[in-house]
């Protein structure tokens, strides 16, 4: 697994040193920007995990990289702050940041801290990950990746086999007939033969291996899940 890449953005060279040692004491790995525009220039450049950002910089203030960061990126920063900003702290808050440390800091601090966003986030990614797929007993579709897998192993499906499973997927149990089909697949400027669909499905029912797709004599399919395939 890679290492997370933090960007430091300070233009104290003590508080640069100091939180790059103890990151890197981590595994994490450390860029470093001394000021606002280079900080942008970074951030665009190596695309951190996160971001540990100082308020009083020269060229570009913290609040000001806030305000263009979030314009077009979400990624968690960390804002560092002296104890009589309390003002810009709460606005820094507000314009987007995910948390603030004040000066002077405990450098393991910053760290717990970096780790604990770090982990939300990627518990929230892998929980939306998880919602997105569809799944079944031996069966797994991942519609943003648009692939299958069945006992853990990806299959090729043709573009017509996987819209046709997904479309089933989706409605488990359902009856679809086969002119609903053809026009949910195919298109509804479809003039082909209907027997496409159940050509389509007789590959899709080959290459799954999985008795999920039965066929309604007289109508035409459904998705119907059997816990024990």
């Amino acid at each position: 697994m890679d290492a997370k890449k933090i960007l430091i953005v300070d233009d104290d060279k003590n508080v640069i040193e100091i939180l790059s040692l103890y990151l890197k004491k981590e595994n994490f790995d450390v860029v470093i920007a001394r000021d606002g525009e280079e900080a942008l220039k970074k951030a665009e450049k190596n695309n951190p995990d996160l971001i540990i950002l100082d308020i009083m910089m020269p060229k570009i203030d913290g609040l000001e990289v806030i305000k263009v960061l979030r314009k077009n990126n979400d990624l968690p920063i960390i804002l560092l702050s002296a104890r009589s900003e309390e003002f810009d702290r709460i606005l820094g808050l507000e314009l987007g940041a995910d948390d603030y440390v004040t000066k002077p800091f405990s450098p393991r601090e910053v760290v717990v801290r970096v780790k604990v966003i770090l982990k939300r986030i990627d518990k929230t990614n892998q929980t939306i990950k998880e919602k997105e797929l569809i799944s079944f007993p031996n069966l797994v579709i991942d519609p943003q990746e648009r692939s299958v897998k069945v006992d853990q192993k990806q299959i090729e499906l043709s573009p017509k086999e996987y819209e046709l499973l997904l479309l089933l997927s989706k409605h488990p149990n359902q009856v679809f007939e086969r002119e609903q089909l053809c026009d949910k697949v195919w298109g509804i400027d479809y003039y082909g033969d209907m027997r496409t669909v159940d050509v389509h499905i007789n590959w899709l029912r080959d290459k799954l291996g999985l008795n999920y797709i039965k066929t309604v004599w007289g109508v035409g399919y459904k998705f119907e899940v059997n816990e024990d395939v």
